[in-house]
């Protein structure tokens, strides 16, 4: 009995050794009875999201989303085109929506939506602080309505915004289908660098590349300011980040001195100085803290700059 028993015993521990073996490494029996099983009692079907995306991962559908019409723009009109990475995207710590309904729409695709987190045309869908900062434009009084055309890309160099760069069609797409809904862009507001930073983008690379950028929208007849934040930090490897920020490097230093270099571009919101550790909620993005500060500073950025082109 004792030796039936030790046998018995030895036999199942050998069936699991194989069995851990054979999932771990994916050989004979697991694949076959992986399949066995999906033959026998079906896939489980993944459930229907509200949300949809193109190729690139970009947000470009959303079942929760309210179609207007699109407001027609005036002199009073705001219409912003925010481009960029992560902290330009939908990464944010905390959502928002439109405080003043189809007066703060988000344009997309030829199309317009009440405003409200997450945004059509970047990538993820967390929060965002550009309703925040449309709600805060129009209760300011500085605009009667504002437009938001977001195209931001998490992780995106500045070289794939360059001719040549896989995300200059797809900026020169949004450039049409604006003009094709009869907007005219008022102000660019350009939130990235966290990416070349990490890369090792030189100085001289980020000012060609982002003057290229700049170049596709002169070309395609956006008269307007560029703004160029000042950003550079994203912290951790998880975030592909590093440990420790070093706040004078290459990209920073390129960044001020596009902001002075004249052809439009004016300096933007510099996020590496306005936040601190506490803002981020993991180190590189956004919270609800960053979002309203960042907003309040764009807020105040484009008043000042409004005022300045109103008394001229």
């Amino acid at each position: 009995m004792r030796k039936m028993l030790a046998v018995g015993g030895a036999a199942v521990i050998a069936m699991y050794l194989l069995g851990g073996m054979s999932a771990r490494h994916e050989i004979f029996p697991w694949p076959q009875l992986s399949a066995l099983k999906k033959m026998v009692g079906g896939e489980k079907a993944a459930a229907p999201s509200r949300y949809s995306f193109d190729d690139k991962e970009r947000l470009i559908g959303d079942d929760s989303k309210t179609l207007v019409t699109c407001p027609v723009q005036t002199d009073r009109t705001a219409v912003l085109l925010i481009l960029g990475q992560s902290n330009a995207a939908n990464y944010g710590g905390q959502r928002h929506r439109s405080n003043y309904g189809a007066r703060l729409v988000n344009a997309f695709d030829k199309r317009c939506f009440i405003a409200a987190s997450p945004l059509l045309g970047s990538s993820n869908t967390k929060g965002e602080y550009w309703t925040l900062l449309g709600n805060n434009l129009i209760a300011s009084g500085q605009n009667d309505s504002v437009i938001l055309a977001p195209l931001a890309y998490s992780g995106s160099a500045v070289a794939r915004w360059a001719a040549g760069g896989d995300l200059n069609p797809v900026l020169v797409d949004t450039l049409k289908q604006l003009q094709d809904s009869g907007y005219r862009i008022t102000s660019v507001l350009w939130v990235q660098g966290e990416a070349d930073l990490v890369i090792g983008t030189t100085a001289e690379a980020y000012r060609d590349h982002f003057m290229s950028m700049v170049d596709t929208l002169r070309q395609h007849g956006v008269e307007a300011p560029v703004y160029i934040s000042i950003a550079s930090k994203c912290l951790e490897p998880s975030n592909g980040g590093f440990k420790e920020h070093i706040p004078d490097n290459a990209i920073v230093r390129a960044q001020l001195a596009l902001s002075k270099s004249g052809h439009g571009i004016r300096e933007g919101v510099n996020s590496d100085a306005l936040l601190d550790g506490d803002d981020r909620y993991d180190d590189c993005h956004f919270g609800g803290t960053a979002g309203e500060k960042a907003s309040q500073a764009w807020l105040n950025l484009l008043r000042s700059d409004g005022r300045l082109e109103t008394s001229r």
